[in-house]
């Protein structure tokens, strides 16, 4: 099972809100997933940005793929090089 750690979209049209998961690959994008690590809202002004660095380091230390996107928040969190 490849596990993947991606955006999940929430919020109204053309208002996004975005919880940061832990999720098979093969799951839909706003499907089942294992866990909540993070919340990301692009709509401030700066973009908030929260993990549970605990929980991020453990899923990357497993083995969890992080998408694009997760990836460059996860290195603006300073928590990936």
């Amino acid at each position: 099972m490849a596990v993947k750690m991606r955006l999940k979209r929430l919020g109204q049209k053309k208002s996004p809100f975005y919880r940061i998961v832990v999720a098979d690959s093969r799951s839909p994008r706003d499907g089942k997933f294992i866990e909540e690590i993070g919340t990301y809202d692009p709509k401030t002004e700066p973009s908030t940005i929260k993990f549970n660095e605990e929980l991020a380091t453990k899923w990357l230390a497993t083995g969890a793929q992080p998408t694009d996107i997760v990836a460059k928040l996860l290195k603006k969190a300073g928590i990936q090089k």
